[in-house]
């Protein structure tokens, strides 16, 4: 007997994934549809978050490099002790795969948490040297008004905290302020450089992908469901 399809879903994706996406009692249709069109909306915020992201370290380092006048600042500067830690396992990652240990590889090799963690209250210290002249110079676009440490901490921990769901495949469907957390992507890329935000233009297909709902999704599996064939065909 022919293996029921839901059932090999179950066994592909598990079912405590595809159990979040029919919390409400949805059908299999539903919830399957729902799974694909969380893979397209991460799909597409993956351009916006990849600028952001890129941007954010360039600006953040290049933004210490003039500070302390340094490419290598982080070896000098006062982080966090997670900090550190991440800048030693950043060098030992490029040691250990034979690259050179330069400043370009070693500020790529760092995570977005590492960026985004340079806006907290530690990188206020005189020690730290970042804060808060390094808000002007990392985002040039931001309205003075904005100059805020813990306004622009919150604001990238948001980012942060989407990006990594996506990143981990997890769902982002349900959120009811994804059209906002992706302006806030955007809103970033534009501090960091105007010119950046219209490059990401060219790729953001997110707000298509938002509009048009689930119904692309529930349309082609109700076609894969009756062979290949639209209702009233």
């Amino acid at each position: 007997m022919q293996q029921d399809p839901w059932k090999k879903l179950e066994i592909c994706l598990s079912k405590e994934r595809l159990a979040a996406y029919g919390q409400d009692g949805a059908s299999h249709t539903v919830i399957t549809a729902r799974y694909l069109w969380n893979i397209a909306l991460s799909e597409a915020l993956y351009a916006p978050l990849q600028m952001c992201e890129v941007g954010l370290r360039n600006a953040v380092d290049q933004a210490m490099a003039q500070i302390t006048n340094q490419p290598h600042w982080y070896d000098t500067v006062s982080l966090t002790p997670w900090g550190h830690k991440q800048i030693g396992k950043a060098k030992q990652d490029l040691a250990r795969s034979r690259k050179p240990v330069t400043s370009g590889r070693v500020v790529a090799e760092l995570n977005f948490g590492f960026w985004t963690s340079m806006f907290e209250d530690h990188y206020e210290t005189s020690a730290a040297r970042f804060l808060p002249s390094g808000i002007k110079l990392a985002f040039p676009g931001l309205p003075k008004s904005q100059h805020n440490r813990r306004g622009l901490n919150t604001h990238l921990k948001k980012i942060r905290t989407l990006r990594n769901r996506i990143f981990h495949h997890e769902r982002i469907v349900h959120w009811k302020d994804l059209l906002n957390q992706h302006q806030a992507i955007l809103d970033t890329i534009g501090w960091i450089n105007p010119d950046l935000t219209e490059l990401a233009g060219i790729v953001d297909c997110f707000p298509r992908v938002y509009a048009d709902g689930i119904q692309p999704f529930l349309d082609r599996l109700n076609q894969h469901l009756n062979g290949g064939h639209t209702s009233g065909s």
